[in-house]
């Protein structure tokens, strides 16, 4: 899993843009006291990771002053935590920076590789040090692929104190992480990293000496062109700066420094051309009307193109999911029911799993309502009975339906006379539901497009059962 800036921690973390794999480690815990001096041949990502508080970038809503997390870095903390985030946010650095607090000693272990006996290799080893009066930090990656025997096996260690557990999660941890661990630890959700913060974190890169230390210039066209790569995420954007500005460092040769890093050389070395797509601007609002006006018109390329190119441009997938579930109700309805169940999962998958894996969720959603059978019947519907609302066409609700749970409600004809439907072979029969002022109104006009062509018929029949007009008689089916 990508830490803020630093290294993988046994994941094969394919982010999209980077492919950022790195070999697993060994399943033998690793002893990292603390942060460490730079490697200079290191990646900018390794040795731009944050030495003290001061240097993380982002998360400020969990490193306030008095926050958990803050107190925990400073070491006042004793809890343990699970970080909930997506790749790229600090949850490595994070846990490094914990155990540098008060010499705490650090271990790491990758759910890849770790099994039972490591995790109580590891306990072992932080008993003996808490008798020599060392409290050991020990950071689990990817706990989620931890098994329940897996995470069973740190619960007593947990709940007291042997060590201080720091877990990461892409994952809700709601659903993959066992209660018991759960209610022993504070749940903490990093966020992704906003464009600001990258930009920041760039531009660090760029002057630090631990980083570029001067040698280049970013163009503005080139600088935002890395943070959308970014998409939110700290160790892809260094990734990117780093190829390009090696690439420009390259063609440059002996020439002055500062180096210019221009827009084509970007987008040469990360082999990604630029994306004209502002998140808020104009471009924001004209790409996302054209993707529900091209599903709507059940062009299914184009609405594509359109997910394609917000997804590249970095754009909210959260954003796309609401949008879509939106869509599955106001321009088909009934007339595919499962488009809004197929939506619904879109927007549950983006929390659940993140991206990138989350846009193969929104490209299903996304096929299914461009190919869906269309219909506005359920907007129109709702439209025209709050238009009623709004005029006044309100009314007194019927006295046999107004609650009748309470003494003396008979006295005053509540809920006197009530028809039981399911007392009725159909299930269905004639009573008066609307206030007097709107009996006979039809607000749902379905659509004899897919499946609302059946309903249409069922509608009919039930309004004339309900209404006292069924002159035809015969049973509902």
């Amino acid at each position: 899993m990508s830490d803020l800036f630093g290294s993988d921690v046994g994941e094969d973390e394919s982010a999209g843009l980077f492919e950022t794999a790195q070999p697993d480690e060994a399943a033998a815990p690793r002893s990292v006291p603390g942060p460490v001096s730079v490697d200079h041949h290191a990646p900018l990502a390794v040795r731009m990771r944050p030495r003290t508080l001061g240097e993380v970038v982002g998360q400020q809503h969990l490193l306030g002053p008095g926050a958990p997390l803050r107190r925990l870095v400073e070491g006042s903390g004793a809890a343990s935590v699970l970080l909930y985030g997506p790749p790229g946010t600090g949850k490595t650095t994070l846990a490094s920076l914990i155990s540098g607090a008060t010499g705490r000693r650090f271990e790491a272990l990758s759910a890849l590789s770790a099994g039972v006996k490591e995790v109580r290799g590891v306990i072992e080893l932080a008993r003996r040090r808490l008798l020599a009066g060392e409290q050991t930090v020990l950071f689990i990656d990817e706990v989620h692929r931890f098994s329940k025997t897996q995470q069973d096996a740190l619960l007593a260690a947990v709940e007291n104190r042997i060590v201080l557990l720091v877990a990461a999660t892409t994952e809700n941890p709601s659903f993959s992480v066992v209660s018991p661990l759960l209610s022993r630890s504070l749940v903490l959700q990093l966020q992704s990293l906003t464009a600001d913060d990258i930009e920041n974190l760039l531009e660090r890169a760029r002057t630090d000496e631990r980083g570029l230390g001067g040698e280049i210039e970013i163009a503005g066209d080139a600088m935002d062109h890395l943070v959308r790569l970014a998409a939110g995420d700290a160790r892809r954007a260094l990734t990117a700066l780093e190829a390009a500005a090696g690439a420009a460092l390259d063609q440059a040769g002996d020439a002055d420094r500062p180096v210019l890093l221009d827009l084509a050389t970007v987008e040469a070395s990360v082999d990604k051309a630029a994306v004209r797509y502002d998140r808020d601007g104009d471009q924001h609002y004209d790409v996302i009307s054209a993707f529900i006006k091209s599903i709507r018109g059940s062009d299914v390329d184009a609405a594509l193109h359109y997910l394609a190119r917000m997804l590249t441009a970095g754009e909210d997938p959260r954003f796309i999911a609401r949008r879509l579930v939106v869509h599955a109700s106001e321009d088909i309805g009934m007339a595919d029911p499962t488009a809004l169940q197929t939506a619904t999962a879109a927007a549950q998958a983006v929390q659940l799993i993140g991206m990138p894996e989350a846009r193969l969720a929104l490209a299903q959603a996304t096929i299914h309502l461009a190919t869906a059978p269309k219909s506005g019947a359920v907007i129109a519907a709702l439209g025209a009975a709050m238009a009623d609302v709004a005029a006044g066409n309100a009314g007194l609700v019927p006295p046999h339906l107004r609650d009748g749970h309470y003494a003396g409600a008979a006295k005053l004809g509540n809920a006197v006379g009530y028809r039981y439907p399911h007392d009725h072979p159909d299930g269905v029969l004639a009573q008066q539901y609307p206030p007097d002022e709107l009996v006979g109104v039809d607000y749902y006009q379905p659509t004899t497009h897919g499946g609302e062509r059946d309903i249409a018929g069922r509608v009919d029949k039930l309004r004339a059962i309900v209404r006292g007009t069924n002159r035809q008689g015969g049973r509902l089916s």
